[in-house]
């Protein structure tokens, strides 16, 4: 039957419907579909867009942050008129612009144990956009716990992955990753850079096996991990096993329920919401400049990755990335007041947790970063 069908949708997902795998049947499936997307960023924005364009009937998006210029280079569901809106909000105007038969639902929060069942509860998968452990570990354990697939990419610099994880019929996530690496050893696209084009390979993909799956077609990536590298256009695939001790999808968890993640991981899943750390920690440009003026014996440390350093320096700065510095604590002195700092403030502030730890108890995070140095003290150095 094709009553449940207007001359429009028929012209619009024509494509589709002329594929015998797929057919009125298989439209149907995806205009009764609905998908929870979190992440309207490098891995978001193809996403959104193919499910939208495929005719997934209802999706909904959660992201807390909001568009910058920074993320132009890959986030291509975002425009520049949209500069400082809501992610969400830019990501549903461009998809409704591209199909506004679709209903796109919008979630401007932090996905966390506290609203993360509520939210997914409306939707039949979970899909991974994000580039964070805590969300990551989240989206797995929620899937298990509610017997949903969780459509899983990841992303670095020029290499992805792809997954499908279903504990119903294969392993989960914890399967392969039991436990998140430690806090800093990975660092993010922004600490680390990535390939603009790389995001929409990967998201592509994703979005492929989201239609696979809702329609019930070819083979999902269910108990495969699709590794890909662009540098020198390869892909391999690696046959995962569950795990019959895993915490969270064996046959006797220990995991029951969803945890505090940002916890677990040691690390918030968002570092920029303020709340995060503790106000003290950091110190104002205005301050740092003055202390510097009146010749205040303070040691900089600047954790940013060397590749960094060609777009901005503080003079004097000592230069030790975060992910070497809890070896590298013998290059500083502890009776000296240290202030460290990145681009935006984040880096510098785990940073300062480590030193704390270490005995540094008079080290501060500069607020905002070498950005803000920049914006407030030092209009000649170039931001980024």
């Amino acid at each position: 039957m094709t009553a449940d069908f207007s001359q429009d949708e028929v012209f619009r997902y024509a494509r589709h419907l002329i594929l015998p795998e797929v057919g009125f049947a298989g439209q149907r499936k995806l205009k009764q579909a609905s998908v929870l997307l979190v992440g309207t960023g490098g891995l978001g924005s193809p996403i959104a867009l193919y499910l939208a364009a495929a005719g997934v009937g209802r999706i909904g998006l959660v992201d807390f942050d909001r568009v910058d210029t920074s993320n132009l280079q890959r986030q291509v569901i975002h425009t520049t008129p949209r500069l400082g809106t809501a992610k969400v909000d830019s990501a549903r105007r461009q998809m409704l612009e591209l199909n506004p038969l679709i209903q796109v639902d919008t979630y401007d929060v932090v996905l966390s144990s506290h609203n993360a069942e509520m939210i997914a509860s409306q939707y039949d998968m979970l899909v991974d956009g994000t580039d964070n452990f805590p969300t990551r570990y989240l989206l797995n354990d929620l899937a298990v716990l509610s017997g949903k697939p969780f459509i899983y990419g990841s992303i670095f610099r020029f290499e992805g992955q792809v997954s499908v994880f279903d504990a119903r019929r294969g392993p989960c996530y914890r399967c392969l990753f039991p436990a998140p690496p430690p806090p800093g050893s990975v660092p993010s696209c922004t600490v680390a850079g990535v390939m603009g084009v790389l995001p929409g390979t990967i998201g592509t993909l994703q979005a492929g096996e989201v239609i696979k799956l809702i329609i019930g077609i070819g083979e999902p990536l269910i108990g495969r991990l699709l590794l890909y590298d662009a540098l020198d256009t390869t892909f391999q695939t690696i046959r995962l096993r569950k795990n019959p001790t895993c915490k969270v999808c064996s046959p006797n968890p220990e995991i029951t329920h969803l945890i505090d993640y940002d916890q677990f991981c040691g690390a918030p899943a968002s570092p920029t919401e303020p709340g995060d750390f503790d106000p003290t920690l950091e110190i104002e440009p205005s301050e740092l400049a003055s202390q510097l003026k009146r010749g205040i014996a303070l040691q900089l440390l600047d954790v940013r990755e060397p590749n960094e350093l060609a777009v901005s320096v503080l003079s004097g700065a000592v230069n030790i990335p975060l992910g070497q510095l809890a070896q590298s604590l013998a290059r500083l002195n502890p009776a000296r007041p240290v202030v460290a700092f990145c681009r935006k403030g984040i880096r510098s502030l785990q940073a300062v947790q480590i030193l704390q730890a270490a005995g540094f108890t008079a080290s501060r995070s500069l607020r905002g970063g070498i950005n803000a140095w920049a914006t407030e003290i030092d209009a000649s150095m170039l931001k980024y």
